[in-house]
């Protein structure tokens, strides 16, 4: 499985080394692993089973800019999310730049799905997320509604802060390198 996401509030020197207020990779210009949460994800697996590709966003690590995630040849279905997550954010869960997820917040089986398959169920957080963004996994086990297919060999395009919401402000921070 892969994963993309977008940063926000990045700042780095000319040697790489920096921070960014989202999605950020322990510091560093390119990413080895996984964003620190909120992040918003397009995961995917490519070629699998019946030679099929496996595609989702997932909100399992928070949300921080809105997506689309779609088959470039519109025979699959387009998925996105580009409620004002943000904007409508409960308390516990609001951090600089975004929404986290609640297993981060709380740590717990209930949200974190660590006792395995089956273990955990929605909560009020997970249907937080879910309600505005009926395609994208809200909690680790959300598989049943949020898991697309469409033929191996697909191209696909993932587009950040798609344009027409006016909740997204038009010019978001941008990574920069100072010298």
């Amino acid at each position: 499985m892969a994963r993309i996401w977008g940063r926000t509030g990045c700042n780095f020197d000319g040697s790489g080394r920096g921070r960014c207020e989202t999605g950020d990779c322990s510091g560093g210009v390119e990413c080895s692993g996984w964003g620190v949460p909120p992040n918003t994800l397009a995961e995917f697996a490519l070629n699998q089973f019946n030679n099929l590709d496996f595609y989702d966003i997932s909100l399992v690590d928070g949300f921080n800019i809105p997506m689309d995630f779609y088959p470039v040849n519109g025979a699959c279905h387009k998925i996105s999310c580009t409620a004002d997550i943000n904007g409508q954010c409960p308390g516990p869960l609001r951090a600089p730049g975004g929404c986290n997820n609640p297993c981060t917040v709380f740590k717990t089986n209930e949200y974190c799905c660590t006792n395995g398959q089956g273990s955990c169920t929605a909560t009020n957080y997970s249907r937080f997320f879910k309600d505005r963004c009926r395609d994208a996994y809200s909690y680790p086990q959300d598989d049943p509604t949020s898991t697309f297919t469409c033929p191996a060999g697909s191209n696909y395009r993932v587009v950040f802060c798609p344009l027409g919401y006016p909740h997204v402000p038009l010019l978001m921070p941008t990574t920069t390198a100072t010298h």
